[in-house]
């Protein structure tokens, strides 16, 4: 890493979508747009971006379960080289609070522990509890994080051979109110459509792959501004889990086939009718990590215009997250690339220079 006294920026800075300047300063780690007295020790030259947001990806988390901090370094490192430099952690069994005082690694928002309904869940990684103690535990995990938490909101059920509701709606609307009064957010994992009316009703704030909404739900969501963060990236595995659980339980295996089929159009559907919706990729489980500019290219076969799904992976992202981006003051998180990432998306996989607190990485 360089030392992080003075740095220039220079070449088209996209502060926001149409607010584009020529440059920028990093001083002592933070953004200013006043040319200091100081002489910078290195000048960068690009089309320059807030650092990228992954908005659901699980930094400290394998197909087991918790990994070590080495492990968690690199799942970090990996996501940062690509130049996704905050993230907001939706769930964890790992304690990845070092990370904090790291600062040549992203910068995490965590949802807690994923919150999940006893044996309705991926082993070793969720409370798995029963609907009784949910509003206690959102309460913990609300506290534990960092202004969210998460939910199980459906999961194959083994009796019914198929995806159903983890919880029902008077416990839901108990939790989600508990974890309002301690500041903070809820969302949920759902796949199926039969989870979202009583997640909808209790006030969710976020609704995670969101395969199963339908145009019947489809108004309510944007009445109310439940956003959504469809990770199609990890929607793409449907069919092999599809195929690899066919034999055992076939009626999920066809109702995820279906799910995936429609998933450009569910999430089409959402977009027109101004469902808020940001770049997620799911990476921690079996999804890699640093795939963010394949998310945000998945979002335009969606219907989302290249800016809209840039937008969603910086400027609007990070506005919804509470973080700031290219201000004055903010701290220097920016990522820069030889072209202008506005016009072809495929740039965003291939970052110039990754600014992390002012310091080139």
């Amino acid at each position: 890493m360089t030392d992080r006294a003075v740095l220039h920026i220079k070449g088209r800075v996209l502060v926001g979508p149409d607010d584009v300047r020529d440059e920028l300063w990093s001083v002592d780690g933070r953004v200013t747009f006043e040319r200091p007295a100081a002489e910078p020790s290195a000048t960068l030259t690009g089309w320059a971006l807030p650092g990228l947001v992954d908005a659901h990806c699980h930094v400290g988390l394998d197909t087991h379960g918790a990994v070590d901090r080495a492990t968690s370094e690199q799942q970090a490192r990996a996501d940062r080289d690509a130049g996704t430099l905050l993230i907001r952690d939706a769930g964890s069994a790992a304690d990845t609070r070092w990370i904090d005082d790291r600062d040549d690694l992203p910068k995490i928002i965590r949802a807690g522990r994923h919150i999940a309904r006893t044996r309705r869940y991926i082993r070793n990684y969720a409370h798995e509890i029963e609907p009784g103690d949910l509003a206690a535990y959102v309460a913990a995990e609300a506290r534990r994080g960092d202004g969210w938490v998460k939910l199980v909101g459906d999961w194959i059920d083994r009796d019914a051979g198929d995806l159903t509701a983890c919880w029902p709606g008077d416990a839901l609307t108990e939790a989600v109110a508990a974890a309002h009064a301690e500041g903070a957010r809820v969302t949920a994992h759902c796949f199926a459509t039969e989870s979202l009316p009583d997640l909808l009703a209790a006030g969710i704030d976020c609704v995670e792959h969101a395969t199963g909404l339908t145009e019947e739900l489809i108004p309510a969501f944007a009445e109310r501004g439940v956003a959504i963060v469809p990770t199609l990236v990890n929607i793409a595995s449907f069919p092999r889990l599809a195929a690899g659980g066919e034999a055992k339980f076939p009626a999920w295996a066809a109702h995820m086939r279906r799910l995936h089929a429609r998933r450009y159009d569910t999430v089409g559907a959402a977009h027109d009718a101004g469902i808020p919706i940001y770049v997620g990729t799911d990476a921690g489980g079996s999804i890699a990590h640093g795939l963010v500019a394949e998310e945000a290219i998945e979002l335009t076969k969606a219907g989302l215009t290249p800016l809209e799904a840039l937008a969603a992976a910086t400027w609007s992202a990070r506005a919804w997250l509470g973080r700031p981006g290219l201000t004055e003051g903010a701290p220097a998180d920016l990522v820069l690339y030889r072209t202008d990432p506005r016009t072809d998306l495929r740039v965003l996989a291939a970052p110039a220079h990754v600014v992390l607190a002012g310091r080139v990485v």
